[in-house]
């Protein structure tokens, strides 16, 4: 069966409602003394629901989800259901043997999760008839909607378009996390409108919401929330002149939160604010020296976390 034939078991489905769009964090997970600090989870995810984010990411790449067991997973996953106090919470999933991924998903059917955002598997490379396998046979088994998070770049399986387009007809496909760096494909997804495109590259929220995108999963949004807020609300709006000059204000802090592997400069950054320990699981080290000075130089330039 081609990438572009339908799978018999699904549906065409309308055009999808807007749960997926907005501003939404992909959180880090804090670390002290090597456990998973749930205080500071809680605290730091208190924190960002009060000023006007869509929800929340658990478990993806940002929160070193692949440096925690599935307990932890679990236990981070119930600690931000908690504390988001009914703001939507999707979680992340990852892996490459299939039948132990597929087990993730019916064991999460349990939490309300408002969505799970599901990776290719890594390191295989399936062909594109395995692609649509992997995430049609994830799909019917899942009670929550699936967001295909497209990140080629960690995974080593690129999604054609075609692919994503035949995966859109699935019902309880109906977001998708763009990191697959092809703005052509970017374009496509949004003019065809079945599925949500969030961005999950920050360099690229702008481009991709005046372009008519749902929203973002992000990362460097942990810090000056409100002005990523406001961005959004002014690009929604169409207001593209008074949206520049926020942008603008952000790509400095945007670039040095990807200046070094992510999310190293971001945890030094709220570790300096005093939200958590800048504290990382190896293979991942801290932030640099040099990328602490520019930190600082932001900071004392008046950028606060809030």
């Amino acid at each position: 069966m081609s990438a572009t034939a339908t799978n018999p078991t699904t549906a065409t489905k309308p055009s999808p409602q807007p749960l997926f769009s907005g501003l939404w964090i992909a959180l880090v997970t804090p670390f002290k003394d090597g456990a998973v600090d749930h205080l500071a989870l809680a605290a730091l995810t208190t924190r960002l629901r009060a000023q006007g984010v869509a929800g929340f990411v658990a478990c993806g790449s940002t929160g070193e989800a692949a440096a925690l067991d599935k307990a932890e997973q679990l236990q981070v996953l119930e600690t931000v259901l908690t504390a988001a106090q009914g703001l939507p919470v999707v979680m992340g999933v990852s892996g490459y043997h299939q039948g132990q991924v597929l087990e993730q998903v019916q064991a999460l059917a349990r939490y309300p999760a408002a969505g799970l955002l599901v990776s290719a598997p890594h390191y295989i490379r399936p062909s594109q008839e395995g692609l649509l396998h992997w995430f049609r046979t994830l799909a019917d088994a899942s009670a929550a909607p699936l967001l295909i998070y497209d990140i080629p770049y960690r995974t080593g399986a690129t999604l054609s378009t075609e692919t994503l387009l035949a995966l859109a007809a699935h019902p309880r496909i109906t977001a998708i996390k763009d990191c697959g760096g092809n703005p052509a494909k970017t374009q496509a997804l949004i003019a065809d409108g079945r599925l949500q495109v969030l961005t999950g590259e920050d360099a690229q929220i702008f481009h991709t919401l005046a372009l008519g995108g749902a929203g973002a999963i992000s990362a460097s949004a942990h810090w000056q929330t409100p002005r990523f807020v406001e961005l959004m609300e002014l690009l929604r709006a169409g207001h593209l002149g008074e949206a520049r000059r926020v942008w603008q204000a952000l790509l400095p802090w945007i670039e040095v939160c990807f200046a070094e592997p992510n999310p190293a400069p971001l945890k030094a950054v709220l570790a300096h604010a005093g939200e958590l320990c800048n504290e990382l699981r190896a293979p991942m080290m801290g932030a640099s020296e040099a990328l602490n000075l520019r930190l600082q130089a932001l900071a004392s330039a008046g950028l606060s976390p809030r």
